[in-house]
């Protein structure tokens, strides 16, 4: 009778791990095809952020001889014009701390585009202190992708 029907047997191990498997590629496509940027991005432009990081790491420190060098500046670029730029009466300058942005490609060119905003202030001012954030200031760094060389954005 239709009551006494034994139950099919309960799906191997095997089959039940594939069917897991097989959700789990699948939420893995899925988030890939919706946000591309967010995975991709922190591993595309990690060198060029890095170096962003150590050589604003640096002029925050105050070793501005490091901080020329890791700048790898080309031959017009003076010492004196570095400390115009990012000593601490600078046009950039004094900078104590830095949140570095979303990066971004040239296209056509060899570089990234790595926003930075820039402060006086340490620890980097929270976004509801209008006062610090006013003296925060954004600059965008060119950081060529063979040699780490970095450069200020064209306007």
């Amino acid at each position: 009778m239709l009551l006494d029907a034994q139950p099919e047997h309960p799906p191997s191990r095997l089959r039940r791990y594939a069917i897991r498997v097989a959700g789990v590629v699948v939420s893995i496509a899925v988030i890939v095809a919706v946000f591309p940027g967010y995975l991709w991005y922190p591993i595309i432009y990690y060198p060029e952020a890095k170096t962003v990081g150590v050589f604003l790491e640096t002029v925050a420190a105050g070793d501005m001889q490091r901080a020329y060098q890791i700048w790898k500046p080309s031959p017009s670029y003076s010492f004196k014009d570095f400390m115009d730029d990012w000593g601490p009466e600078g046009y950039y300058g004094p900078v104590k701390s830095f949140r570095i942005r979303r990066p971004e490609n040239i296209k056509h060119g060899s570089a990234a585009d790595i926003p930075v905003d820039i402060s006086p202030y340490r620890p980097f001012p929270p976004d509801d202190d209008a006062i610090k954030q006013n003296k925060t200031k954004t600059v965008e760094l060119w950081v060529d992708k063979k040699d780490h060389s970095i450069n200020i954005a064209p306007f």
